[in-house]
């Protein structure tokens, strides 16, 4: 299966508690920091929860 990386690009102090949650369960704890994940719908609907926190990396 196709995998994808993902990048945290915004900080997320000042964001809900419910999003922070959403970048520990993707593994970003740091700005900067890029993780790889099946590309699956679940994985898929946490980026899209963070979407403004986060890039996906080609």
């Amino acid at each position: 299966m196709a995998t994808i990386k993902v990048k945290q690009t915004k900080s997320r102090i000042g964001a809900p508690k419910d999003q922070k949650l959403t970048l520990d369960a993707l593994g970003l704890t740091k700005m900067q920091r890029v993780v790889e994940h099946e590309d699956t719908p679940a994985i898929r609907g946490l980026i899209r929860k963070v979407h403004h926190l986060v890039t996906v990396v080609e």
